[in-house]
């Protein structure tokens, strides 16, 4: 009996690998949900010396608060394609028949979105934080804490993609559930940058928040999906 479950086991990997590989060859063919959020956190942020004015020690203080909240609603633009595209498609009954664990399918789908989506949005957080006069040594700490941070982001946004899954227009709805939830993430994103050093209370709490939604959010999300595919 041993000897099956060992041999079984190591199966599970290539399916994951195979799942992340396949969802983010798709998002290239759609035009690629990265760069447009990517350019999407570009305009939101550059609009912001156009509304507060072009004063350097006004844009250093909300720096760090407008990066994450152009983050926030840039990861929220292509959210709502995480499972709808597979359910448009018939993918998403298919992926119920895989010898794989649902939280685990949720796990491999997130971690495709925060490759193609979340780290074009890293990669160019530096340039705009040089257009809003962010301190020189917080630097370090902002691409630190969306390195945490983010993952946290896409995670919980899984749970609202899940509960929206089949809905028409549900972008909006999947708005409204995920941003009350992303709340702690916001505050300790923006705390551990203002604080400027590398690691700090609120880096650590920003971790900590980011590790308990790798553990509920599958979960949770693939309670969502059961309930909409039954």
């Amino acid at each position: 009996m041993s000897s099956l479950n060992t041999q079984s086991q190591p199966g599970l990997l290539p399916i994951v690998k195979s799942m992340i590989a396949r969802d983010m060859v798709l998002s290239a063919r759609i035009g690629g949900s990265g760069f447009l959020a990517a350019v999407f956190f570009i305009i939101v942020v550059s609009l912001v010396p156009l509304g507060v004015g072009p004063q350097p020690e006004v844009l250093s203080v909300i720096a760090s608060g407008m990066i994450w909240v152009g983050v926030l609603l840039a990861s929220l633009l292509s959210l709502d394609r995480l499972f709808q595209a597979d359910f448009e498609d018939g993918s998403m009954e298919l992926f119920f028949l895989l010898p794989l664990p649902l939280p685990v399918l949720v796990l491999a789908k997130v971690v495709a979105f925060w490759l193609t989506t979340a780290l074009p949005l890293i990669a160019v957080a530096p340039i705009l934080g040089l257009l809003l006069n962010l301190p020189g040594p917080s630097f370090g700490a902002l691409i630190l804490a969306l390195v945490i941070g983010t993952p946290g982001l896409s995670l919980i946004g899984s749970i609202a993609a899940a509960l929206t899954m089949g809905l028409r227009r549900g972008g909006l709805l999947l708005s409204l559930l995920s941003l009350p939830l992303c709340v702690p993430i916001l505050i300790f994103g923006v705390g551990s940058i203002a604080e400027g050093s590398m690691w700090n209370s609120s880096m650590a709490l920003l971790l900590a928040t980011t590790l308990i939604a790798i553990v509920v959010a599958p979960i949770a999300a693939a309670g969502a999906l059961k309930l909409n595919m039954t």
